[in-house]
């Protein structure tokens, strides 16, 4: 074991990988899941990541699809400034890592659930498409319940209190709005779509399919 392998165990008091006290925000922030095939399946913290690391569970991956095991990673260089003290030495904060004997898929299924409309709408209202926290944010149904409209993908969408006053009982047309979009189901998996969206680490691009992420 070499001297970060024994720095960072020395730091693990309860088998959960706690580091310094300084390096706790990085340490609560995510990183990207990837089952054996380099799908995406999952978001973790970056100190569960860690841990997965440091006891061979997993791999961190660079942009260019290379695997580190623990005692490698700690001897590269963080591309973006973002380390994790050691006694002695520094870590990259390990942004995307790889399960070495995970080869399950992902779900297709998506829930319908309030987060999840939320997340497919894009935090936007489908009538006024002003973007909201979610706090100022409902569902609305586009056919209203009074007139037999079921509670589904295709006829629920995310909409302010404004428009959803607005609309009251009725049907869009009826209520003089117009939608930005027909709802439908989402063929994504939530955490993947909440990835997108709200822009989260640009190492995550390549094994999303994006190109315009940031931190």
């Amino acid at each position: 074991m070499n001297g970060g392998a024994a720095a960072l165990e020395a730091q693990v008091g309860d088998s959960a990988g706690e580091m310094r006290r300084r390096d706790t925000p990085l340490l609560h922030t995510k990183t990207l899941v990837l089952n054996r095939s380099f799908l995406p399946i999952h978001v973790t913290s970056v100190r569960r990541a860690c841990v997965l690391l440091f006891r061979g569970v997993a791999r961190a991956v660079n942009p260019a699809y290379e695997t580190f095991d623990f005692s490698n990673w700690c001897e590269q260089r963080s591309r973006e400034g973002e380390v994790l003290g050691l006694v002695g030495a520094t870590m990259p904060v390990p942004r995307v890592i790889l399960l070495a004997h995970y080869d399950r898929v992902p779900r297709r299924h998506v829930r319908f659930t309030r987060h999840n409309v939320y997340s497919r709408d894009r935090d936007t209202c489908q009538y006024c498409a002003r973007r909201l926290p979610r706090s100022e944010l409902n569902l609305d149904h586009v056919v209203p319940r009074s007139q037999g409209g079921p509670s589904s993908w295709e006829n629920v969408v995310c909409s302010c209190h404004s428009c959803n006053r607005r609309k009251g009982g009725r049907t869009p047309e009826q209520s003089g709005l117009r939608l930005l979009r027909a709802p439908s189901r989402p063929a994504w998996t939530p955490f993947l779509a909440d990835s997108a969206t709200r822009g989260r680490y640009r190492e995550w691009g390549p094994f999303l399919g994006l190109t315009d992420l940031s931190c």
